[in-house]
């Protein structure tokens, strides 16, 4: 039996608001919430939250200096349709050059890393 169960997964940035936007795209939700915090119910999914954090550096990816932290991996069908997509939302490229691999590696707005899956 688990001790508790998943209630959110809550990612520090400089503007939840976009942030929380920018993933309402990607996994679908509505954004829920004013100022320092906002909540995505993802359908299917676990709560995405979003917290301002006023002094937040992006880690980057992959650097043991400035550690990724965690990471979200996202199960998609298509990974070329879902690349141009969270392209189009304003991810940015951090490893996918290899196109055999079944993941590609990108940074959200804020700088999180995330995987797209097709596994």
């Amino acid at each position: 039996m688990s001790v508790a169960k998943v209630g959110a997964v809550v990612l520090d940035c400089p503007d939840p608001h976009t942030l929380a936007g920018f993933y309402a795209g990607v996994v679908g939700g509505t954004p829920e919430g004013e100022g320092d915090w906002v909540d995505l119910a993802v359908p299917g999914g676990p709560t995405l939250a979003f917290q301002r954090a006023e002094d937040h550096v992006p880690p980057r990816w992959p650097t043991a200096d400035r550690s990724q932290q965690f990471h979200l991996d996202l199960t998609v069908e298509d990974l070329d349709a879902a690349e141009k997509e969270v392209l189009a939302l304003g991810a940015k490229p951090l490893d996918t050059e290899d196109r055999a691999r079944t993941f590609r590696v990108y940074a959200d707005p804020a700088g999180h890393p995330f995987c797209l899956c097709a596994c």
